[in-house]
């Protein structure tokens, strides 16, 4: 699994400002970031693949926010077994 930081994130989505992918997350179409470190957090890079593919396939904003609600249970569903 590869982790993704925000400028490696602008390239693949081609947002240029990083203003509206946090605007995107707050809007649930976009993947919060995990933290990776004291201060630093990054993205599934297979999180931020699915998002632009379901943009590419033409999906609502309203699928896309459910996809986004389903793969962060998911990745809660992971790690709970860890704890």
């Amino acid at each position: 699994m590869a982790i993704l930081r925000l400028p490696d994130v602008k390239k693949e989505t081609g947002l240029r400002a990083h203003s509206t992918i946090y605007e995107s997350i707050r809007s649930g179409l976009f993947p919060a970031p995990v933290r990776i470190g004291q201060r630093a957090v990054g993205w599934p890079a297979e999180e931020v693949q699915a998002v632009c593919n379901a943009r590419i396939a033409g999906c609502s904003n309203e699928q896309i926010k459910a996809l986004v609600s389903r793969m962060f249970e998911e990745r809660v569903n992971r790690l709970a077994p860890m704890l």
